[in-house]
């Protein structure tokens, strides 16, 4: 009988069909996201580096709460001040963007007097942000922070069998941990690397094994 992976990790529907795996790396932003509408603060920021799921949590609170979308670089204080009591907002990747920085004040002050839950998304802490306003960092210091850490093998793992099972593609347990333990560690990388390797069976009409995908992930990781 050959060997199979079993994950026991939930899953949190997000995206359209996708599925956020919960694990040791995200469960705190997992829980940010389950605590609302108690959170003890009306703002809290998932931090977290690209391709990490921050998206992810963040479309599943907006549609849990009903929130707004808003981009960072179109803050403005007339918008600002016509939010309703009670509103809730997603303001995403807040450190690559150029910010208008009275009016962020603005928001996280108008938070707190009309009870309007914010979620802030970025991939640094605020204290790396390019801000100049004193009365900002000091605000955004006070803000609860969830980070999402590196995966680690058990959850690469599984998105790697989830990736290469929405390809319709059967691969040995034993390259999936081959690849858990030698790539680069990021949901990111491994979307782009399962993709690599199907383009590259299909090119070649090689099976995908253990060697086939080293050849692939040193190649992959070198571009």
């Amino acid at each position: 009988m050959s060997e199979q992976l079993v994950f026991d990790l939930p899953h949190r529907p997000a995206l359209g069909a996708d599925d956020f795996l919960v694990s040791a790396c995200n469960e705190a932003a997992v829980e940010v996201i389950d605590a609302w509408p108690g959170w003890p603060q009306p703002v809290h920021l998932i931090e977290g580096p690209s391709g990490c799921g921050k998206s992810h949590l963040a479309n599943v609170w907006r549609q849990k709460a009903g929130a707004e979308l808003w981009e960072a670089a179109n803050l403005a204080a007339p918008r600002i001040s016509r939010i309703s009591p009670g509103s809730a907002i997603v303001l995403e990747d807040l450190d690559c963007s150029e910010i208008d920085e009275q009016s962020l004040f603005h928001l996280l002050n108008l938070s707190k007097q009309r009870g309007i839950s914010l979620l802030l998304t970025a991939r640094v802490p605020p204290a790396r942000w390019d801000i100049g306003l004193p009365d900002l960092i000091s605000r955004l210091r006070a803000v609860p922070v969830a980070v999402i850490g590196a995966p680690d093998d058990i959850l690469l793992s599984a998105v790697l069998l989830k990736h290469f099972g929405d390809r319709q593609l059967n691969v040995e347990p034993q390259v999936i941990k081959f690849l858990a333990k030698r790539m680069i560690r990021s949901m990111e990388v491994a979307n782009g690397l399962v993709a690599a390797i199907d383009r590259a069976a299909l090119a070649t009409g090689k099976k995908i094994t253990r060697q086939f995908s080293g050849e692939i992930l040193e190649r992959f990781q070198s571009e």
